[in-house]
Parts: structure tokens; sequence; C-alpha cells
């Protein structure tokens, strides 16, 4: 029976059970955040720490990921993440107090932290450069899906059950997750993982925690607070100190140096950005249907869904026509432009606009972020060696965990500033200029990144566009750069 199933299709089934309940998480606790707070009689600030624990031990534990993956073997790793995931979901479902949850919710983040580099490093391991289409296209629907499903989980869960079950949602899919890893899924470690670099995973973890503390609790806090100016001032030391550290280091557990390859430094930029403008919309759509709109959290939860339905489809012709027709350069660009003009258009929403526009709008963001992800993840990591592949992995994914963040933290303080209330005729209500702004904003986020695409080689990732290729290589473009390794103690 275990013969019958290959390797792709069990990495696959693992790895996007894992993603999926990664994804899910980001959105579907924001939903419960203020239930929680009454249940437990506390504040709506001070439920603040349920999601700032999650991100800061994420941050902590997602630089050893890639080492720890290729030292044990992705399926142990990958396994052991998975398990810890969802124990801690579990128990975060069981908390007594908001000390207990928000002290489960950073063992949570541990294992979040853990699974999807460790996962993705282990699907490009089994996919070739020229099967990498397929990978991709496996990757973008939990990764997309999770937030958009969350708030209509959330909601869902949250009205007809209780708050708890927000948590309790992940164990079916984890116990299935590692129940079928267990039996089906290979063990390999790297040959040569190298030593556990100490410094690098203390400068590079508190560094990318500090900043992700920052970034998440400046827009409440105040971003002339102190603690979140001090937070990320140390934290933008610590990455940088990170960086010469690492760069020097002859077996670096942050392989800076893999950002001198020149695909895989723009389509991890062109990834931060668009994950920033992506989930930041995701977050101000929310607040816009309920707080501008007056909407309750399931029917918004509903108008915000059709994104999901954007990226399946999306991905479809991506992966079918795009991609092969057009090659990573123009069609990452062109996607980065159509999210742009999707949340663009979002901005011209008024009160009295018909909810099915925003809806159409959110279909066709879906559709953009499918191009984008689609061709981040296909061509990133075509010049990336096999042995590279898992500190690659971590690379890619902090940046998008720490793009997401920043970009919710940058809308909320643009909704902040302009103000999401004004007095008209006596009366205090929305004030439909604060999200139009923050959608302008989320935007531009996404224009920064059409550089970064037009600045890839189609040659560099020749090897990924099916179209193109033949047996015994490939026809018409120059022949792609040979994979980067990672240092070795005898590289100058």
């Amino acid at each position: 029976m275990r013969a019958r199933v290959s390797e792709k299709a069990t990495v696959g089934v693992v790895f996007t059970a894992a993603v999926f309940m990664s994804a899910l998480d980001t959105t579907i606790v924001n939903v419960a955040l203020p239930t929680i707070g009454r249940g437990f009689a506390v504040a709506p600030t001070a439920v603040d720490g349920i999601s700032v624990a999650y991100l800061v031990s994420l941050a902590l534990f997602m630089p050893v990921s890639g080492w720890l993956g290729d030292r044990f073997g992705g399926k142990r790793i990958l396994l052991t993440a998975t398990v810890i995931f969802t124990v801690a979901s579990a128990l975060c479902g069981a908390a007594t107090s908001l000390g207990e949850l928000v002290a489960f919710r950073a063992l949570q983040g541990i294992g979040g932290g853990m699974m999807t580099p460790v996962g993705m490093a282990m699907l490009f391991r089994a996919f070739p450069p020229g099967e990498r289409l397929r990978a991709s296209a496996l990757l973008v629907l939990p990764t997309t899906l999770g937030p958009a499903s969350g708030p209509v989980l959330g909601g869902l869960l949250v009205s007809e059950l209780s708050w708890r079950w927000v948590f309790w949602a992940n164990i079916p899919i984890g116990v299935a997750a590692v129940t079928f890893g267990a039996v089906f899924l290979r063990h390999r470690a790297e040959d040569r993982p190298g030593r556990f670099d100490l410094a690098g995973f203390l400068l590079s973890g508190v560094g990318l925690g500090l900043v992700m503390y920052g970034v998440s609790e400046g827009p409440n806090a105040g971003w002339a607070s102190p603690a979140i100016v001090s937070g990320i001032v140390a934290g933008a030391i610590l990455l940088a100190l990170t960086v010469v550290v690492e760069y020097r280091a002859a077996e670096p557990i942050v392989a800076v140096r893999l950002l001198g390859d020149r695909l895989f430094r723009s389509g991890t930029a062109a990834n931060i950005l668009m994950t920033s403008g992506f989930i930041g919309t995701l977050f101000v759509m929310s607040l816009y249907l309920q707080d501008g709109r007056g909407l309750g959290a399931l029917a918004a939860g509903l108008s915000i869904f059709p994104e999901a339905v954007g990226v399946a489809v999306g991905s479809q012709l991506a992966s079918r026509v795009l991609y092969p027709l057009l090659g990573p350069r123009r069609h990452m660009a062109g996607g980065l432009i159509g999210i742009a003009t999707a949340i663009g258009l979002m901005a011209l929403l008024g009160p009295g606009s018909s909810l099915w526009w925003a809806r159409l709008l959110m279909f066709a963001m879906g559709l953009g972020m499918a191009q984008v992800m689609l061709t981040t993840q296909t061509a990133s990591f075509a010049t990336i060696s096999s042995e590279a592949t898992g500190r690659a992995s971590t690379m890619f994914n902090a940046g998008r965990q720490l793009g997401a963040a920043t970009g919710v933290a940058l809308l909320t303080t643009t909704i902040g500033l302009v103000g999401p209330t004004h007095l008209l005729s006596g009366h205090l209500v929305a004030n439909l200029d604060a999200y139009r702004a923050a959608f302008l904003a989320a935007a531009a986020f996404c224009l920064a990144g059409v550089p970064f695409a037009l600045s890839i080689s189609d040659a560099d990732a020749a090897a990924t566009i099916p179209a193109r290729r033949t047996r015994r290589g490939r026809l018409g473009a120059p022949a792609p750069n040979p994979p980067v390794p990672l240092p070795r103690p005898s590289d100058p």
C-alpha cells in the first residue's frame, strides 16, 4: 500500500493540510477575539496578546526550521511541528484563563513556525524544477483559501457554537495529516546539514520576534510608545547583525548569501510586498464591511470569500495557460498590476455601493493573487540547489510572515490616522475615507513589487517553463544559471 502512493502525492497531501491550518489561523482567531475578551472578562485591548504571542513565537522558531529539517529529516520535523500545532490548538480551546490561552498560543506558534518552511522544502525537493508549476499550484489554494475562509468559518463557529471551536477546528485536520504522513512519508535527511549555528539562531530569532512584536502592536500601543520603538529598533539592529554574521559564517543557519541570487532575491521581495497588500486588504475589507457598512462577522466573511473562488479559477488559468505563455517576468508583473487595480477600485466603494461590487473586486483580487503566488513560488527556487532549498524556504516564508504583519499594521495605522469615524449632522458615523486610504495604501504595496518582478530574467527560470522544455533541457532559451549551493567553509 505504501508503494502505491508516490512521494510527490504524499508530501503534497501532508503539506497542504499543514499550510491550510497555518493560513487559516491568521484570520479565524481574529474573528473570535472580542468574544474571548468578554468570556474572560478582560478589556478588549488585553486580548491582543493572543495574536502577538503566536506571531512572536512563530518568528522565533521559523529561522531554525530549515536546519532542523536538514538535520533530522523533513518527515520528522514536519510531523513533529504538526503535532505541536494540533496539540496546542486543543489546549487553546480548553484554556480556562487568558494567561493560559496566551501561553498555548505561543506553543502553537512553535509548530506554525516550522510547518510551512519545512513542508515547502520537502515539496520542492520532491518536484524537480520542470514540475514546480504543479507543486506551486498545490500551494496556492491552501495559502489563500485559509485566510479567506477564516472570517466565514470563524463567524459561523463563534455564533453557533463557541469561540473554543476556532481552535478545535484544527484538530481533525492535524490528526489526519499526521496519521497519513506517519504511514506514507519517506524519511530523508540531508547528507551535510552543517553544525548548529547558535549565534545565527539567536540573532535572527530574537530580531525577527522583536520586529514582529513591534509591527503587530504598533497600531494599538502607538508607534511612539517606548516599548514599540525600542522593540523595532532593537529587532532591526539584531537583523542587521544577522546579515553580517551569517554572511561570514561557514555554516549559517540563515543563508543570506542566497539573496545574491537575482531570481530568488527578486521573487522573495515581490512575494513580501504582495503579501503585505493581500493580507492587509483582507483585514481592511473585514473592517469596512463590519464597521463601515454594519454587516455581521459571518455576512462580512461571506462577502470576502469570493477571493478564494478567484484564486481557485486563477490558479488553473496560471498553471495551464499564462505561466507557460508569458514566463515569470511578465506573468508576475501583470499579476501585481492586476491585484493593485482591483484593490485600488475598492477605494471607490461608498456607503450605498452594492455589496456585489465588493464581492466582484474580491474575486478579481483572487485572480491576480493566483498569478503572483504561483509565479513567485515556481520561479524563485529555480536556481536554488536541493541542498539549499530548506534554508531558502525558511527565508522565503519568514519574509512572507513579516510582510503580512507589516501590511496589517500599516493599513490599521492608516485607518487610525484618517479616523474611522467622524461627526455627521451631530451623529458619530463611519468615515469611509479612512478605509479608502487604506485600500490605496494596499494597492501601493503591490505596485511596489512590480520593479522586482521586472528585474527577473526568464532565462534564469527556464527549467520551470513547461512550454519551452524538451527532453534534453531547453529549446530556444539561454541555459539557466547553475543552482546556488549553501556556502561551505572553503568558500571565500
